[in-house]
């Protein structure tokens, strides 16, 4: 396991949240029959990210997340990201956290999968702090913040062997394998599968530093080569492009990373339970490989009781009946799957004797153990997070 993949993880999970968080703070909230008003204006807008990208980058912050650490559990993550989404005025309740953090997850893990080279995570993360930077352009104190941070990174991981990079590609894997929440403009576009697992082209450049599979060459003792024969490989490859660059600014040639949502007109699209069966038009494979399959998940925005409540309300459901529905799910569980629950804290006498029992066994003294368990992992961000949004 990696001990340098939490920043990476932070980072482009924190930029995929912005990138649907200004995409939503953005769109008209005006119904059909002009009766719903959006209240967001754009000065509303820019302040919430500039809130959240200053929580999110300042110094102590990121001092301690660049620290030698193991990567967190899934949930002790959710719990950093949601307490930073909630960094300024802006409010999500449960159900539209847990939709906007299936996005995240998901978004990310397709930009893992489709990345050349291990060490090309960098110039995904590259990308997310370029867009960052273009949110907070005008605000010097936290653009500061941003290209402070971005200096760190690039001393942390510059110096990184490749086999480092592999490692940490594998301890992000590791992590986001069990992630098969279904998007429907994934399946639609035919990139997921319905159980939820990505379906990769193959077809486009070929990683930088290597050769278009397809042939075989056989050389003698002497180096010269004497025989060479040709196999199908199943897709249409190309020579690769050039290397995007490493350095604080410049071309990073691939768009993975890059914020997809602001380049189509956005649509409504469901995670996990339904999706359309409605046969469509053929995809871009352009699209594919540039993440603007994305690009559509952002439906309307809605915000009420602006003047009753201590911070503006962000729905990411198209309607309130859907995110009733989507929180009815989340409390009752998903009625496709039987869910058997087994309740073993009953008889605490029993549960008592037990671990009196395992002791004697392993020579250890009985140990109570936290009800959180891995939960706790993360309570030292939790609190400095805490102690930056309250200033």
């Amino acid at each position: 396991m990696s001990m340098r993949t939490l920043p990476l993880v932070f980072i482009n999970l924190g930029g995929e949240m912005l990138y649907i968080l200004d995409q939503r703070l953005q769109t008209q909230n005006t119904a059909d029959d002009n009766t719903q008003k959006g209240v967001w204006s754009d000065d509303d807008r820019k302040r919430v990210m500039n809130d959240i990208i200053a929580t999110m980058f300042s110094k102590a912050f990121m001092e301690e997340l660049l620290k030698p650490q193991d990567l967190y559990s899934n949930r002790a993550l959710r719990t950093v990201l949601t307490r930073l989404a909630h960094a300024s005025i802006m409010r999500l309740n449960p159900a539209s956290m847990d939709r906007l953090y299936e996005l995240m997850v998901m978004a990310f893990k397709y930009q893992l999968l489709l990345c050349p080279r291990p060490r090309d995570l960098l110039i995904i993360s590259y990308n997310h702090i370029d867009a960052i930077r273009e949110f907070v352009r005008d605000t010097p104190s936290v653009l500061n913040q941003v290209d402070e941070t971005h200096r760190k990174i690039i001393e942390v991981y510059t110096p990184l062997s490749d086999g480092e990079f592999q490692l940490l590609r594998q301890t992000l894997l590791i992590f986001l394998q069990d992630m098969h929440v279904r998007v429907s403009l994934f399946l639609k576009d035919k990139v997921q599968n319905p159980n939820g697992r990505f379906a990769l082209s193959t077809t486009g450049p070929v990683p930088h530093g290597t050769e278009v599979p397809g042939l075989i060459r056989m050389f003698s003792s002497n180096g010269k080569e004497w025989k060479r024969w040709e196999f199908p490989t199943g897709g249409s490859y190309t020579s690769s492009i050039r290397v995007g660059s490493f350095e604080r600014f410049g071309d990073r040639v691939t768009r993975i990373g890059t914020n997809m949502y602001s380049v189509t007109q956005p649509e409504e699209t469901h995670t996990s339970k339904s999706y359309s069966q409605k046969a469509n038009s053929e995809p871009n494979p352009l699209a594919k490989e540039e993440l603007n399959l994305l690009a559509r998940l952002l439906g309307g925005m809605k915000v009420q009781n602006r003047n009753t409540e201590t911070g503006f309300r962000v729905n990411l459901f198209a309607t309130d009946q859907e995110e009733e529905e989507a929180g009815a799910s989340g409390a009752n569980g998903d009625q496709s799957f039987q869910v058997i629950n087994i309740q073993a804290t009953q008889d605490v006498q029993v549960n008592t004797e037990l671990a009196r029992i395992a002791g004697e066994f392993t020579g250890e003294p009985e140990q109570t153990e936290s009800p959180e368990g891995p939960s706790n992992k993360g309570d030292d961000l939790l609190a400095m997070m805490d102690e930056l949004i309250e200033l």
